[in-house]
């Protein structure tokens, strides 16, 4: 896939997934334009503040013209029922739901033809563990704020998610139980995001838009029962 002379601009993409991705466009030519919290050589900023987004949008549309691809990929507070305060589950929703719309009204007057966006979601936008309410309303939001935007941008900018499962962004090799419950049979690396990230971006992927795309090995897709398989429930 050949993304020479686009413009990409990546949330959270100093680390982790994000990172992978911003370095994958720019492998295949395109010009990245990260925005994360942590210091760096991108655009430094909160993305739960809307003047910082405004600001990073002005720089992005002054420096390029025009924009491309929007990948929504910063990661949201997780933090559960027992211990996440009121300010801090608006804190999650605002960097996992408010920005992605925001940037996404932000750049609409300059999206260029074929333009996509790419939404990060989880699977938890389907599935829990105790104590991730703020983690899962966000990644629960942005599901579903991909496929009204795709109506809304219909015929203009195709938009989509993915839902990773289990990424080590360390790219350990997990053996035996963490990695047979898994029908793939191995945990995820970023690079498994990263590449469907660029292929829905790309013309390959010219039919596909409001669509949710989840890459977990498998896990959301394997039934489990008490002693079935060799599942055994333990209670504490």
């Amino acid at each position: 896939m050949d993304f020479k002379n686009k413009v990409a601009v990546v949330t959270g993409g100093a680390q982790g997934i994000g990172r992978c991705i911003a370095e994958e466009f720019r492998r295949a030519g395109a010009m990245v334009c990260v925005i994360d919290k942590q210091a760096g050589s991108h655009f430094v900023g909160d993305l739960a503040d809307k003047h910082v987004l405004e600001e990073f949008a002005r720089q992005v549309v002054g420096e390029h013209g025009h924009v491309d691809y929007l990948i929504n990929n910063a990661l949201p507070l997780m933090k559960g029922l027992d211990t996440c305060s009121y300010e801090e589950f608006q804190y999650a929703l605002s960097v996992g739901v408010t920005a992605p719309f925001y940037l996404a009204k932000l750049f609409t007057p300059h999206f260029a033809e074929g333009a996509a966006i790419v939404n990060i979601s989880s699977s938890r936008d389907r599935m829990s563990q105790p104590q991730t309410e703020s983690y899962t309303a966000a990644k629960g939001g942005i599901a579903a704020l991909t496929h009204a935007l795709a109506v809304s941008l219909a015929g203009r900018v195709r938009v989509n998610s993915i839902s990773p499962g289990w990424i080590d962004t360390a790219y350990t090799v997990y053996e035996g139980p963490d990695a047979v419950q898994q029908p793939a049979g191995r945990v995820g690396n970023p690079l498994d995001i990263a590449n469907m990230v660029l292929y829905l971006c790309s013309p390959k992927a010219g039919f596909i838009t409001g669509e949710n795309i989840c890459i977990d090995g498998g896990m959301t897709r394997q039934m489990i029962y008490h002693g079935d398989n060799g599942w055994k429930l333990e209670t504490l």
